[in-house]
């Protein structure tokens, strides 16, 4: 977890919610009230964000005490307390939404993410993450990916070459995407990966002939086409499977041998874990 990245996030998550003030918070309490409250876990799951919220209350007022209790990575249940916070009211209020908005997400985030590590348990399969992600949250989403226990695909358009079927089809074809692809790092000095998203068994054997790339993704294979697929590669090419892979099925998709299987849905249709900030007193 890069403090620097996150502080710069947290100041343009602060910006957009507090703006010139709490005007609730100072119109009702006065200003020097001190009090302190608890983080309180309402829905089972595993806990994310710890890491995040400590950040988020330092960069709002640094005289804000935290004690945790738990941390990230560990199963929560209802009634657990994850952490008290003990200062100044009117910062506690300001962090409050914010606090929750993170945690809630990534805790969901993190949970998916540890139900399908947990069903590929057995298998030399990896789960990854993708981009489809809330923009300005990646950082986070993808956070939570790893303390659910899966591993990070590229961070964005900059550090991997994923050649999809868009930029087949534009480019004229398989040959062409990949030649241009080397032929770009080439001219600019790069360093970097190189995968393939196929469609069928003649886009396979076509990047097969021509190599060139590191990884081979298998877009929407059936679970006997991906077996039949992940054969054919053997080990000349790493291998990933997504497309129509939930957690019902992912366990049959790992069994055919991939290395890797990427799910969107981890990141764009978790529902949040419910969790609160209340009030209380010793």
């Amino acid at each position: 977890m890069d403090k620097n990245i996150i502080r710069e996030l947290i100041k343009g998550y602060l910006a957009e919610d507090v703006g010139d003030g709490d005007h609730t918070s100072l119109s009702t309490i006065p200003a020097g009230t001190l009090g302190k409250a608890k983080l309180l876990v309402k829905e089972d799951g595993l806990l994310a964000g710890v890491d995040v919220a400590i950040e988020i209350f330092n960069c709002i007022d640094d005289a804000i005490k935290v004690d945790v209790l738990m941390h990230d990575g560990e199963p929560i249940v209802y009634g657990d307390i994850v952490l008290t916070v003990n200062g100044s009211v009117h910062s506690i209020l300001k962090a409050e939404r914010l606090v929750l908005n993170c945690m809630q997400r990534m805790s969901a985030i993190a949970t998916q993410t540890h139900q399908i590590v947990k069903l590929l348990e057995g298998t030399d399969t990896k789960v990854l993450d993708t981009r489809k992600t809330t923009p300005g949250f990646r950082y986070f989403e993808k956070l939570a990916i790893k303390i659910g226990g899966g591993v990070n695909h590229r961070f964005g358009l900059y550090d991997m070459i994923l050649i999809k079927d868009n930029h087949v089809d534009y480019s004229g074809g398989i040959a062409n995407a990949i030649a241009n692809a080397k032929q770009y790092l080439t001219l600019h000095n790069k360093q970097l990966d190189i995968e393939i998203e196929v469609r069928n068994f003649y886009e396979l054997a076509e990047v097969m002939q021509t190599g060139g790339v590191q990884r081979i993704l298998l877009d929407n294979f059936s679970v006997l086409d991906l077996k039949r697929a992940v054969e054919m590669i053997g080990n000349k090419f790493v291998t990933e499977a997504s497309g129509g892979i939930t957690i019902q099925n992912v366990r049959e998709y790992a069994e055919c041998g991939v290395n890797y299987i990427s799910i969107g849905a981890l990141t764009h249709s978790v529902k949040s874990l419910d969790l609160s900030l209340k009030a209380f007193n010793d």
